[in-house]
């Protein structure tokens, strides 16, 4: 059923942009595109349901691929604080895991981000920004139970009908270095998530491609490349917008990648934003 559910609301949005799009620029086309924009200075609501039914089981090292998790809800609020010489975005992300075959359920870590972009560097069609990661511990049967800090940057762009950009994350395990396993370091992969997003006219609808963070463990040199594709379609109100889309992902490149291997994703997400001041 939820395969189902999730062709048929793709099918739907291919269908309406077909009846609905055209190339003509609306008013409303800024606002349209901010509510894609995760480093806009706004408010940032969003609810998502991730499902994750099959993993790849080939050999890792001689032993069978070990499989991820089923499933996650995901909460995520942005609180933007502009100031008069920068603008300070922090970010809380919240995710309940689900573990079906074990029965195990729990809180994973919650991340805590805050992006500062100074003025200078926003340019008004995008904008660039570093700030501090911290990572809280997480029920340790879907998660690690403990710290984590680094930092977070993010370069984004609009062009047209085009939003593009890259965020990239490094943290390390706030761990006794004396526990680690001999040659292994404290440093967690490095994340890397380039996007890429085009708007249909002023339709309201768009695809891109997801939300596809490649990963590169600097223990093992172990490269992961998801790739994936999303639709959507924001609404602009009169005090916000709302941005909804499905979305599915696979893996790319896991061969060399020693952790779980997704074969097949699907998320359904619901953003509500509203810029400061309204």
């Amino acid at each position: 059923m939820k395969y189902l559910f999730i062709v048929l609301l793709s099918f739907f949005s291919v269908c309406s942009f077909a009846q609905e799009n055209d190339d003509t620029e609306e008013p409303e086309t800024d606002a349209a595109a901010k509510a894609m924009d995760a480093t806009a200075t706004q408010w940032s609501f969003q609810f998502a349901y991730q499902f994750m039914p099959n993993y790849y089981s080939d050999d890792v090292n001689g032993e069978p691929r070990r499989p991820g998790l089923d499933n996650f809800a995901q909460l995520r609020v942005v609180a933007p604080i502009p100031l008069k010489s920068l603008t300070i975005l922090p970010r809380v992300t919240f995710r309940h895991y689900e573990n079906v075959s074990s029965g195990e359920s729990g809180f994973g870590n919650t991340e805590i981000f805050a992006l500062i972009i100074p003025k200078a560097l926003d340019w008004g069609s995008g904008r660039t920004g570093i700030g501090p990661l911290i990572t809280a511990p997480g029920n340790k049967n879907v998660s690690k139970s403990e710290w984590g800090y680094g930092f977070s940057a993010a370069l984004v762009n609009n062009s047209g009908l085009w939003f593009y950009g890259v965020l990239v994350t490094q943290s390390w395990r706030a761990v006794d270095p004396s526990a680690l396993p001999a040659g292994a370091s404290d440093a967690n992969p490095l994340g890397i998530a380039p996007f890429l997003n085009y708007r249909f006219g002023s339709s309201g609808y768009y695809v891109g491609n997801g939300d596809m963070v490649a990963l590169y463990d600097w223990n093992t040199n172990g490269f992961f490349l998801p790739i994936g594709v999303r639709f959507g379609k924001v609404w602009v109100l009169e005090k916000g917008s709302l941005n909804a889309y499905a979305e599915y992902q696979t893996s790319g490149i896991y061969k060399n990648w020693e952790g779980p291997a997704v074969q097949n994703s699907f998320r359904l997400n619901l953003t509500y934003t509203m810029p400061v001041g309204k």
